[in-house]
C-alpha cells in the first residue's frame, strides 16, 4: 500500500493534478466581487468617446427616465376608477387629511397577530384630529348598526387608529367629504 502511494506521488498525474487544482484556487472568478475584476487598463486601450454636454439625442433618454414627482392628474368630471381629486382644504370642518405624494387617500389597514387583529389606520391628519376621530367613529358604528368600535388617536403623528377593517367605508366617506 505505502509502495503503490510512492508511486503516484512520483508519477507526473500526481504533479498535473496539482498544478490544476493551483490554477483552479488561483485565478479569480469573474462576477464575483470587485477584487476578482480585472484591473484597470491604460487609456490607449479603450475606445475614444466623445463627451456632448447637450446633445439633440439626449430628448430620447430622458423620455425613459422616471419622472422626479408624480403629475398633477386631468380634471376630468368623473373618473374611471372612481377616485376624485381633493377638494376641502379643512377650514369648514376644522381638520384636514393630506392626500399621499400619489394623490391617493392615506387610509390603510394593518393586521396583526398572524391576521386576527385588524385595524384601521388614518394618517396624515391636521388640526382637531379629536373631531374627525368623532365623526369617523360615528361613521364606524353607523355601519355596525349602532355597535361601539375602540379608537386610538395619535395626535404627534397624526394618526387615528380604529379597530376592525373599515378601509373601503373610511375612504368613501373621506372622499365624499372632499379629502
Amino acid at each position: 500500500m505505502a509502495a503503490s502511494g510512492k508511486a503516484l506521488v512520483g508519477s507526473g498525474l500526481c504533479q498535473k493534478l496539482t498544478q490544476f487544482t493551483r490554477n483552479l484556487y488561483s485565478q479569480p472568478a469573474l462576477l464575483s466581487s470587485f477584487r476578482s475584476s480585472r484591473q484597470v487598463q491604460e487609456l490607449e486601450k479603450y475606445p475614444e468617446v466623445e463627451v456632448v454636454a447637450n446633445p439633440p439625442e439626449w430628448r430620447f433618454v430622458e423620455r425613459l427616465l422616471p419622472s422626479e414627482t408624480v403629475p398633477q392628474p386631468v380634471a376630468q368630471k368623473d373618473y374611471p376608477s372612481g377616485w376624485r381629486p381633493q377638494t376641502e382644504d379643512g377650514s369648514k370642518a376644522g381638520y384636514f387629511v393630506a392626500r399621499t405624494k400619489n394623490h391617493m387617500v392615506p387610509v390603510y389597514l394593518h393586521t396583526r397577530f398572524r391576521g386576527q387583529r385588524r385595524i384601521t389606520v388614518v394618517r396624515r391628519v391636521q388640526g382637531d384630529i379629536w373631531a374627525l376621530e368623532k365623526d369617523l367613529r360615528s361613521v364606524v358604528e353607523k355601519s355596525r348598526s349602532g355597535k361601539l368600535c375602540a379608537t386610538r388617536v395619535n395626535e404627534l403623528s397624526g394618526q387615528i387608529h380604529i379597530h376592525g377593517d373599515h378601509v373601503d367605508l373610511l375612504r368613501d366617506y373621506l372622499k365624499e367629504r372632499g379629502f
